[in-house]
């Protein structure tokens, strides 16, 4: 199902600020659904994919215009490993897009008037391993490698018409390059977004020299940070605006720290709504949040962004 936005999202960027959703796996969680399962939130795709409609809905109730689908962990090697076969995956990848449409078209019917966009997310090889890895890359596979991976699951997504591919989480430049070869010819628009400790990719690159790699690249629409400490948003917003020139894409975590042995997430939140004001004075476009971060918090980025 194709979006019915007269207004695209790269058109929406290059005007004003656009809101992100929060995470998928913090609300199915809330809504009391067990994720403890290497499929993550994908698992409720063929369990429960009423679940993840309804998830996307309260997000675009609490203010979000992008939803992001619950195609992070989707992949066919980790669907294979369940015995599900390689047409049933494609069919799961398209209904990750498919039931954000839905929660738009429900959102629009209980009274949104405003553009409601889909990002089809492409999480990194990691993600599928369920190791933690996706918080390190360096996974041993060349660039080559890499694309092989990920091009079959982006051209799936990309033929169920999407508004964007969220290229997201990304810990090593050398995956950045495959994702971007990836999507070369698909006709969908893209972000490329890092998941960084301080000024460095998690695989340890400058990251002036990872958001460079995004600069030339036609199809990319914004590039920035997700799945970080909120407090290394403010110095990685400035580096991407500068190297790129392109709008700037930010969706941190609350500040809660992923503990992958023991699945579960420690430490204090330190995410607050009244951060995002600066990072849309330095560039961010495209502003919400990631692990941990909730409706309650959308709601209160969306305020403090129409406060401005």
């Amino acid at each position: 199902m194709a979006s019915d936005n007269a207004l695209t999202l790269a058109a929406a960027l290059s005007s004003g600020t656009v809101v992100l959703d929060g995470g998928m796996s913090n609300q199915l969680e809330a809504a009391g659904h067990d994720l403890g399962d290497a499929l993550w939130s994908a698992r409720l795709l063929e369990d429960r994919p009423e679940a993840i409609v309804e998830a996307h809905l309260a997000y675009y109730e609490a203010g979000a215009d992008v939803a992001i689908t619950a195609s992070y962990q989707a992949t066919f090697d980790g669907f294979a490993r369940r015995g599900i076969p390689h047409e049933r995956v494609a069919g799961l990848l398209a209904l990750s897009v498919g039931s954000a449409r839905e929660a738009a078209r429900r959102a629009h019917a209980k009274g949104a008037t405003r553009p409601l966009w889909v990002a089809a997310s492409v999480g990194p090889y990691g993600a599928m391993l369920a190791d933690g890895s996706e918080y390190r890359g360096r996974y041993g596979l060349s660039v080559a490698e890499l694309e092989r991976f990920h091009r079959p699951r982006l051209e799936v997504l990309a033929a169920a018409a999407p508004d964007v591919l969220a290229l997201e989480t990304v810990p090593d430049a050398d995956e950045a390059r495959a994702l971007l070869r990836g999507i070369r010819g698909l006709g969908v628009p893209a972000w490329l977004s890092y998941s960084v400790a301080g000024d460095r990719t998690r695989a340890g690159q400058p990251l002036e020299e990872a958001f460079a790699l995004a600069a030339e690249a036609d199809e990319v629409i914004a590039v920035g940070v997700n799945c970080c400490a909120p407090e290394d948003v403010d110095a990685a917003v400035a580096t991407a605006s500068r190297v790129t020139g392109k709008p700037v894409v930010v969706y941190p975590n609350s500040g809660e720290a992923w503990d992958a042995t023991a699945r579960s997430w420690t430490g204090a939140s330190t995410f607050a709504s009244e951060q995002v004001v600066g990072w849309e004075r330095a560039g961010a476009r495209l502003i919400g949040g990631c692990c941990r971060v909730g409706p309650e918090a959308i709601t209160g980025i969306t305020s403090a962004l129409r406060a401005t």
